[in-house]
């Protein structure tokens, strides 16, 4: 038992006073009090984690109905060698683990003259079932999600991979909430060392809750400056099993329906599930259509803004000519007007995201059929721009994941192109990917395969090729630790 825990006492009444107290006489603490076997007991639980018809069935009749017992040590005996009351039977020295377990949904067993109490998994709360995840939408691929519930996120990952390899272990985290994380991981696949160093960082969070993901993620990343998270999320077991087996770790945090994985490309953020189930042509079109996407929403308003205000003679005479009549009776500079359309977009979306959903229209409504239409007829904004910004934000929405660090780099870039023009864009994109290529999490770097080069990885980034010709890849992350 560790220093500082209060060890279960061997008087019963002593300990039911104990846990009183330590709950503070919260109500939903149950503490249901009996006799069997000629000696007392007391069975602990919390209202509305357990299942009572299973309480009922698996452990209140057997119990109640052994034979009489010398003393407490002779009963436990009997229940650890001749009754399988549950499958997940642990035992608890303090009161503190009692409590972890009770709060799990356990019901803990206490018995006069025991200095110990068995725990019993009987856990019966209410969750939501197994849904189509919305952030991660697929078309010829599986259909469910991870859910809140840890024990069940767990289950759907080893329905995909019934390896022996495939290992889960579970840790508590949180000083007050004792969230439960669990670290999943190809034994067979993931290096040694990678595996020491991630058990190092989750030993260093000492936060008192953790309610999501994001309180999880800082602690394994890089302490240095980063554009781009150097860990990933996913809320789909299909896409987890695909990075185990290329040998990173998961981790699932229990209330939370998302994973993170370790360490992340970036070249996985144009990647889905559908890729695969397409013909290798098609899908290394889509990728290519991602990938101009991601460089139109990153630096199409900044490039607009850039050859109207610095290098008109880049434009052919008729598009200057169009543009200059669009622009003449806007009262405010080119990039004065990016800012505040881009800055009106950003306002709507979070305005979308935080309403109750029934409102989401009227949100849409408002600002796409009033709000913009009033700008453009009022002569506040040029038309142009407006459709450049549009362009830029929909090729933003194709790659969700990096929506968040587009939108900085999006105003980034506006500002360096509208004060130095071309060439502070070229600057600024240089300072970017200087700092993308410097990404890395535990020494693997963030741009692999394409830096530094692996040719066996680009049959699935630049394009993708074959089932037959990727299933004798083998592209794990040990090559990077060698």
């Amino acid at each position: 038992m560790e220093t500082g825990k209060s060890a279960v006492m061997p008087s019963l009444s002593a300990n039911i006073s104990r846990i009183r107290e330590f709950s503070g006489g919260s109500s939903d603490v149950l503490v249901n009090e009996f006799v069997t076997g000629g000696i007392s007991c007391a069975l602990v639980c919390c209202d509305g984690m357990v299942s009572t018809s299973v309480i009922t069935e698996l452990i209140f009749e057997p119990i109640t109905g052994i034979d009489k017992k010398n003393n407490a040590q002779e009963l436990f005996h009997y229940i650890r060698e001749e009754l399988l009351l549950s499958t997940d039977r642990p035992s608890v020295s303090c009161i503190e683990d009692v409590f972890r377990l009770v709060y799990s949904g356990f019901a803990v067993l206490f018995a006069e003259g025991a200095e110990e109490a068995l725990g019993f998994g009987v856990q019966g709360y209410s969750s939501r079932g197994v849904q189509e995840p919305d952030g991660e939408g697929n078309i010829m691929g599986a259909h469910e999600g991870f859910t809140e519930t840890i024990r069940t996120s767990m289950s759907q990952i080893r329905r995909r991979l019934k390896s022996p390899e495939l290992v889960m272990e579970m840790m508590q985290k949180g000083e007050k909430s004792r969230t439960d994380l669990c670290l999943c991981y190809m034994k067979d696949r993931v290096p040694k060392r990678l595996m020491a160093q991630i058990r190092r960082s989750l030993d260093e969070i000492k936060l008192e809750t953790i309610l999501t993901t994001g309180y999880v993620r800082p602690f394994v990343e890089s302490r240095r400056f980063e554009l781009f998270s150097s860990t990933g999320v996913t809320e789909r077991p299909d896409v987890l099993c695909s990075k185990l087996i290329e040998g990173r770790v998961a981790i699932l945090v229990d209330g939370v329906p998302f994973a993170i994985v370790i360490p992340k490309l970036f070249c996985e953020s144009f990647q889905t599930l559908d890729d695969y189930s397409y013909k290798p042509y098609y899908a290394t079109f889509l990728r290519w259509l991602k990938y101009g996407a991601f460089v139109m929403a990153v630096l199409l308003p900044a490039v607009y803004a850039a050859i109207v205000m610095y290098h008109p003679e880049l434009l052919n005479t008729t598009l200057f000519m169009l543009l200059v009549d669009a622009e003449k009776s806007a009262p405010l500079s080119i990039m004065t007007e990016s800012l505040f359309v881009l800055l009106m977009y950003e306002v709507i979306r979070e305005a979308g995201v935080r309403l109750p959903k029934p409102v989401g229209g009227a949100v849409s409504i408002i600002s796409g059929l009033i709000i913009g239409d009033a700008a453009v007829k009022s002569g506040l904004v040029s038309t142009p721009l407006l459709t450049m910004t549009a362009l830029s934000v929909l090729g933003g929405l194709v790659v969700p994941e990096l929506n968040p660090a587009v939108t900085v780099l999006r105003f980034a870039f506006l500002l360096a192109g509208g004060v130095m023009g071309l060439f502070g864009i070229s600057l600024l994109a240089c300072a970017v990917l200087v700092n993308i290529c410097a990404t890395e999490d535990y020494g693997f770097p963030y741009t692999a395969p394409l830096s530094p080069f692996r040719k066996r990885g680009m049959s699935d980034t630049v394009y993708r090729a074959d089932m037959r010709k990727m299933q004798e890849r083998d592209f794990t992350v040990e090559e990077y630790y060698e």
